[in-house]
């Protein structure tokens, strides 16, 4: 009686165990969807929980099977024997099942991971690019700056020359009508000279004035 009492008590316990352990594969699996960096607190507690129900679970089928041993009835020794190997056989499917989940979370993890950091190099690849690409610009802007004043310095270059060169031609055609007063001096009569024409010039100029201005009176007046 004890003996019965207790393989139902394991069986109970078995069956107990295998839909806990068939609950939390549910969540389990759910990691694989969307898997983190690294193990969340909740994987790495599901998951222990999951090693101890299987660990837990061995030890039950283990005392199922002392228990069939040492049952002496033969009738009953059959069926408890079928049934010690149908949790024995779920335990090993739970453990596939397991290590396939567990390897299937890595997997993605693995995969996030590699598109994380192939999106990194891209952002840093595109940042450096930028940085280059203004770099660049600035050494444009400089060189073209250099080059105005370049531009620049030629062009006041060439106005101090022009300037310069027309100071000299300013002294040249000084010193020539110096030159020209001078000997216009040691020439005698010649300033007399040029007195007369000046005068002469001067006189012809208001001749003709009042002629031009008799003309104008005589035109308005015929009108």
């Amino acid at each position: 009686m004890a003996t019965t009492t207790g393989w139902a008590q394991l069986r109970q316990q078995a069956r107990s165990l295998e839909t806990q352990t068939d609950n939390l594969f549910q969540t389990y699996s759910s990691f694989t969807s969307n898997p983190s960096k690294k193990p969340s607190e909740d994987e790495i507690r599901i998951e222990a929980q999951l090693q101890d129900l299987l660990t837990r679970r061995d030890a039950v089928v283990a005392s199922l099977s002392r228990t069939l041993d040492s049952d002496s009835t033969a009738g009953s020794s059959a069926t408890k024997l079928q049934n010690v190997l149908r949790h024995k056989e779920i335990l090993s499917d739970h453990r596939k099942e397991y290590q396939r989940l567990k390897t299937a979370i890595t997997q993605a993890r693995n995969h996030t991971n590699l598109l994380s950091s192939v999106r990194d190099d891209i952002n840093q690849y595109r940042t450096s690019t930028n940085v280059t690409n203004e770099a660049d610009y600035r050494l444009e802007e400089r060189d073209a700056i250099e080059r105005s004043h370049g531009m620049a310095d030629t062009v006041l270059a060439t106005a101090y020359a022009v300037n310069q060169e027309f100071g000299q031609q300013h002294l040249q055609l000084a010193s020539i009508n110096r030159r020209i007063k001078g000997a216009a001096m040691q020439i005698p009569g010649i300033n007399t000279l040029i007195g007369k024409i000046n005068t002469r010039k001067k006189r012809d100029s208001v001749i003709l004035a009042c002629l031009i201005s008799f003309c104008f009176l005589m035109l308005l007046w015929i009108r």
